[in-house]
């Protein structure tokens, strides 16, 4: 490939995403993460001037504009921004605070996309983000990123599907240039499984365990999600309650992480099976057969960590692929639709010049609900926006005023949130 084709990795963890997308083909121009264990295994992995570790929305860090068409770097065009930004905001498991997080990124990297002016750009985060809670906000990214310039698209996609051997959904954005956009399509997922057992059984066996075979009928099928955690938690487990009763049924101890695989006479009484490795729980996320060179530096729990927020290597690796197949502009162009409208009702305030009843805010967003069901949405907007009601007889109007999110303001209450817990953060 005689062109090279530069990425720029915000939020880079312990490096599951990057290595997919060199995979892919990509090389690295910055990947920026503030945990200091992960900074180090990218060191380890990747060329140490590559890796910058801070904030990444401090512009003491580093400064986007320095990779615009005007900056330092505008003379190599970025090919992606990718990145996988805090999921706390949205997860389903959290208060789904959303805008209103201090650790929300997802809206200033929305915003580096002007910025900077990739020709493609791929972000990454919970399910949580593609339920109704944040379909105004999923407007908003896809309305920006429009003025922008760029079609983009947000799409669901499964860890299974990529041959990972665990049940672990990742909602994923990916947005390009109008000159690429008609080139991609989304990556394929097959619907032939990798199990448990397929993935870790060489590892667990490896001393002779004589309960292998036994183990391997239980581990015929796909894992929970792997949790990480955060800092703020002890030692490395596998997961809340409900996870440890899935694993249990998978014939695994996921009450922490062991140091080695079962020796051969090994006996679990009272345990539903052994406790896995970090080895182990990092085939399981992905890092196996071309991915399974990475090194994890620091101790356990921090390689559990590591391994346990990281996107799997070949999840990235697919989605990389779409992505560098639109830009080298492979195959032919289709016109395929892409859908851009996830909530009407957001649609219609943004676009109003003012005050709209609710009566035309329901005929306009082409709804058939009641007025009391669009108040509901109006509130569930508001988590999000600033959306002020002006009340004439019986009637409520309404008016779209803000975006709640941080998107780089210095004054905003993430600055100060965040020098008080930099060592919390996750």
């Amino acid at each position: 490939m005689s062109e090279t084709f530069e990425v720029i990795e915000i939020c880079a963890g312990a490096g599951g995403q990057a290595l997919g997308l060199e995979k892919a083909g990509f090389k690295h121009r910055l990947a920026i993460e503030l945990d200091h264990n992960a900074c180090a295994t990218l060191r380890a992995n990747l060329p140490s001037e590559v890796v910058i570790e801070g904030d990444v929305a401090d512009p003491d860090v580093w400064r986007p504009a320095d990779h615009g068409p005007d900056g330092e770097f505008g003379h190599r065009e970025l090919a992606l921004l990718a990145g996988g930004v805090p999921c706390p905001p949205f997860t389903i498991a959290g208060k789904q605070l959303g805008a209103t997080d201090e650790r929300d990124l997802f809206a200033w990297a929305v915003q580096q996309v002007d910025v900077i002016r990739p020709r493609a750009v791929m972000l990454e985060n919970v399910r949580g983000l593609s339920m109704p809670r944040f379909a105004g906000y999923r407007q908003h990214v896809l309305d920006q990123l429009t003025e922008f310039g760029y079609v983009a698209e947000w799409r669901l996609l499964h860890a299974a599907g990529f041959g990972v051997p665990q049940l672990r959904p990742r909602f994923v954005l990916v947005a390009l240039q109008q000159e690429y956009a008609d080139y991609f399509t989304w990556p394929e997922e097959s619907e032939d499984e990798v199990t448990v057992a397929d993935a870790i059984g060489d590892l667990l066996g490896k001393h002779g365990w004589k309960g292998l075979e036994e183990w391997k009928k239980k581990a015929a099928k796909i894992a929970p999600t792997i949790v990480g955690g955060s800092k703020k938690h002890g030692g490395a487990d596998l997961g809340p309650t409900r996870a440890k009763r899935a694993w249990a049924e998978l014939g695994v101890d996921a009450m922490g992480l062991a140091n080695d695989a079962p020796q051969r006479d090994d006996v679990f009484e009272g345990k539903p099976g052994p406790k896995l490795t970090n080895e182990m729980v990092a085939r399981i996320q992905g890092w196996s057969g071309e991915f399974e060179n990475w090194v994890f530096t620091g101790r356990k729990t921090s390689n559990y960590r590591q391994i346990g927020n990281a996107f799997p290597p070949p999840m990235a690796r697919g989605i990389g692929d779409a992505i560098m197949r639109a830009l080298m502009k492979e195959g032919s162009a289709s016109d395929r639709k892409v859908s851009q409208e996830h909530d009407p009702v957001y649609r219609v305030l943004r676009e109003a010049n003012g005050f709209v009843s609710s009566k035309a805010l329901i005929k306009e967003a082409g709804l058939e609900i009641s007025i009391p069901e669009l108040k509901k949405r109006i509130d569930m907007l508001r988590r999000d926006f600033h959306i002020i009601t002006e009340k004439q007889g019986s009637t409520l109007k309404y008016k779209l005023v803000a975006f709640k999110a941080f998107v780089g303001q210095g004054d905003h209450g993430r600055h100060e949130f965040f020098q008080k817990n930099r060592s919390k953060v996750s």
